[in-house]
């Protein structure tokens, strides 16, 4: 994901969340986190959709996956989420966590599909609805130096 790519993910953002991130959210994750890997999925020039994540020591924490609601059911959320896996691993990455709405049921089943188990539960996570958090893990499967 480029700073270019905004206007599209910030776009998708607000037809996907409650409480959708800012455009000064998405630019400091850019330009001045350094633990924030950030990609996006085109359709010729236009974002579709985007995922990011947070790498830090061999943990990565997903931050945030979404896709344009015209391009759902593509296997594009799918898509984004094995790419993520595959450069946190890259990057050293042993585990991987994410939080998910438990009103977010197809997000819930890509999850399980990938490997992903609840593990617990933050309480009134989501300020926007005071909806729990679903606290989901993967174990990663590391990768030799002849694949990399």
């Amino acid at each position: 994901m480029k700073v270019d790519h905004l206007p599209g993910v910030l776009e998708i953002e607000r037809v996907s969340f409650p409480t959708p991130w800012s455009q000064q959210a998405f630019t400091y994750e850019l330009t001045q986190n350094n633990f924030a890997y950030y990609l996006v999925a085109l359709q010729q020039d236009r974002v579709v959709g985007y995922a990011g994540m947070w790498l830090v020591l061999d943990e990565a924490h997903i931050t945030n996956v979404a896709v344009h609601p015209g391009y759902r059911g593509r296997k594009l959320g799918e898509a984004l989420m094995v790419e993520l896996m595959r450069q946190a691993v890259l990057r050293g990455a042993v585990r991987m966590t994410l939080e998910v709405r438990p009103s977010s049921s197809n997000a819930r089943q890509l999850y399980k599909r990938l490997g992903f188990q609840e593990k617990g539960l933050r309480k009134k996570y989501y300020t926007d609805t005071n909806e729990d958090a679903i606290i989901m893990w993967l174990d990663l499967v590391p990768v030799s130096n002849e694949e990399k």
